[in-house]
């Protein structure tokens, strides 16, 4: 049964917050977790809820939203008021909305030609071998008329740009890419802190969530799966004694978990962890996968 039928309840309390153009709330930007107690959601908040869920482009909200993102995208409207002065505001929205309607439909004109963008500056900044700073400063400049003014344009690792240009390296440049992105000791900006390459001590908790939200979303790239192995076996070594998984009521953060409507009903905190840890397992080894 799709994941999309089995939380369809789970679902609707999202869908009802949405705004007859396809958005939600009054702004695009956060993907931190919604507020609950004031009933607020933004666009990227549900948006990423949804995918979660398994909604798809084929479904008509999840349509609406993407329809409004790309004509953003063309400069026949605008996504909200809202503008941040530390960095290129516009160039991150163009960002921002381009990841969000690749994660749907990956091949929407718009959005895949500015990812063949960046993908070309991140080849640049790689084509050493390792990465270059320096080369990165140069691509980025000849790509956007400027050269990064600071903030998250001095970086590219975050969920936008990790996002935005899956399948668009070469073969050896996302091989680069990857290890560079596992082993950052940042970790990932907006999904993880701390190298990817370092699982959480504790198996219950926010800090798996939001390091397996990581692996997660690095499983987009080819070659990770054979990259993070180490993920695998750790997943592995914490089941428990029935052969599930339970990272605790702390990982209830209204985005990844709950899946269900509610944990109030007994193992259904256990079954939604399960389904969500063993999806992630099942795609780093996909021969295991039953």
């Amino acid at each position: 049964m799709p994941v999309r039928r089995r939380y369809e309840a789970s679902a609707a309390q999202v869908l009802a917050l949405q705004n007859p153009d396809g958005t939600w709330g009054s702004q695009f930007h956060t993907l931190s977790m919604p507020d609950r107690r004031r009933g607020l959601m933004t666009t990227e908040q549900a948006l990423r809820r949804l995918c979660i869920l398994g909604y798809t482009i084929e479904d008509e909200p999840i349509r609406r939203a993407v329809d409004c993102m790309v004509s953003c995208l063309r400069g026949e409207r605008t996504i909200d008021n809202y503008w941040e002065k530390g960095h290129d505001w516009a160039l991150f929205t163009r960002l921002m909305l381009s990841t969000w309607v690749r994660e749907f439909w990956p091949e929407e004109p718009e959005a895949l030609a500015f990812a063949r963008q960046w993908a070309g500056v991140v080849e640049s900044a790689f084509a050493e071998g390792r990465y270059h700073a320096g080369s990165y400063r140069y691509a980025y400049t000849n790509a956007f008329g400027a050269p990064p003014r600071g903030g998250r344009e001095r970086d590219f690792v975050d969920f936008y740009h990790v996002s935005l240009v899956k399948g668009l390296l070469s073969p050896q440049t996302e091989a680069w890419f990857l290890d560079y992105v596992i082993e950052k000791p940042e970790g990932i900006y907006y999904i993880c802190d701390g190298p990817v390459s370092r699982p959480p001590r504790e198996f219950a908790g926010r800090e798996t969530l939001r390091w397996l939200s990581a692996v997660e979303l690095l499983l987009g790239y080819g070659q990770a799966a054979q990259k993070l192995g180490f993920a695998a076996d750790w997943l592995e070594a914490h089941r428990d004694g029935s052969g599930q998984w339970d990272l605790g009521p702390q990982a209830k953060n209204g985005v990844q978990l709950p899946l269900s409507l509610s944990w109030r009903r007994k193992g259904a905190r256990q079954a939604d962890h399960t389904q969500w840890v063993g999806d992630i397992l099942g795609q780093l080894r996909p021969e295991q996968k039953q």
